[in-house]
């Protein structure tokens, strides 16, 4: 009788501890468990602790306090360190899964997406399961609001992409459009093609520019201060997003100046009005830029044809590979610099 009872006080014992374990959260049961020291620590400095000791259900990929003793190693920093990271909180939550996941629930190749907005892929190969690169050490740790799998890695989200910079952001960060974005800022036509556009810019070089100065026989900074700089950088802007791809032979391309450049298409030379294409298709988030090889210059509304030019040569550039001459709008802006240098 009495080893009877004794033995229903031990199932009723032993039926206790087990519920009292199945009431503890995610949170109690990686510190009752002692081997979650650093991730108890970590989730206490990102304040998480009150997030996933609630409701759920939360799927947590929980590294040990060996996987983060190899983890501060490898990235060569301290705990303390760690803890004081400002993506602290995206690290954690790249550990966590909404919903209660177990792991019959996992297939091969399986994407789960975590709190970080990241996904987790999900590898299995006979009894190795992977999360990440990092292998499930003990699955199915089942808590009051959701399940541990213990993992034997600091899982790191992948890095932010950054976003793709605008075009006069792109110039900028270049380094071979010093002159041209300087011109941009003089024009007043920063924010302009800063803008959400698109635009399609057919970009000058910076060697570009000084054959043409020398051609003009001005200066970068009595370029600069040209009554007209605005019409000749709006000549190398249209609007729209037009790629490579979309430049046929002949075609017509509307500037916001006004004009037209003409595209000319030679095998694989492609041609801006009289300037050679040297690079294509440098995408931005506001449109594309086309490096070429001349300053190009629009018409002078006042242009006469002379005899024996074509209307053709109302549209000028300044060559940068032999520092040709200015034609048309050239002339004109050659005859504003002479004139300034005389008063």
């Amino acid at each position: 009788m009495k080893s009877g009872c004794v033995c229903v006080c031990v199932v009723v014992a032993v039926l206790a501890s087990v519920g009292a374990d199945a009431q503890k959260n995610i949170v109690e049961t990686a510190v009752a468990d002692g081997n979650f020291k650093t991730l108890a620590a970590a989730l206490t400095e990102a304040k998480l602790v009150d997030a996933l000791s609630g409701e759920g259900p939360f799927t947590v990929f929980a590294p040990t306090d060996t996987a983060f003793e190899a983890a501060l190693k490898a990235l060569g920093i301290t705990a303390e360190e760690l803890l004081a990271r400002p993506d602290l909180g995206g690290i954690l939550k790249f550990h966590v899964a909404s919903g209660k996941v177990m792991s019959s629930d996992l297939s091969n190749g399986m994407k789960v997406p975590t709190l970080e907005g990241a996904e987790l892929t999900v590898t299995i190969d006979g009894k190795t399961v992977k999360i990440g690169d990092a292998t499930v050490t003990t699955a199915d740790l089942e808590c009051s609001n959701g399940v541990i799998h213990v993992i034997d890695k600091v899982l790191l989200p992948p890095a932010p992409v950054k976003d793709t910079p605008n075009i006069v952001q792109l110039g900028e960060a270049a380094g071979n459009f010093n002159t041209l974005v300087a011109a941009v800022k003089a024009a007043g036509l920063t924010e302009t093609l800063s803008g959400a556009g698109p635009f399609t810019v057919f970009a000058p070089t910076d060697t570009a520019f000084e054959a043409a100065l020398k051609a003009l026989g001005i200066t970068a900074e009595e370029a600069l201060n040209l009554p007209n700089l605005g019409d000749i950088l709006k000549f190398h802007v249209a609007s729209g997003k037009v790629m490579s791809t979309d430049l046929s032979n002949g075609m017509k391309v509307p500037t916001l100046e006004g004009s037209e450049l003409t595209v000319t298409i030679d095998g694989k030379t492609v041609k801006i009005g009289d300037a050679t294409v040297t690079q294509a298709d440098v995408e931005a988030s506001n449109g594309v830029i086309h490096i070429i090889d001349k300053v190009l210059l629009p018409p002078s509304p006042t242009t006469t044809v002379a005899p024996g030019t074509s209307d053709g040569d109302a549209t000028g550039s300044v060559d940068a590979a032999s520092g040709g001459s200015a034609r048309g709008f050239g002339g004109l802006l050659l005859a504003i610099a002479l004139l300034a240098r005389r008063v």
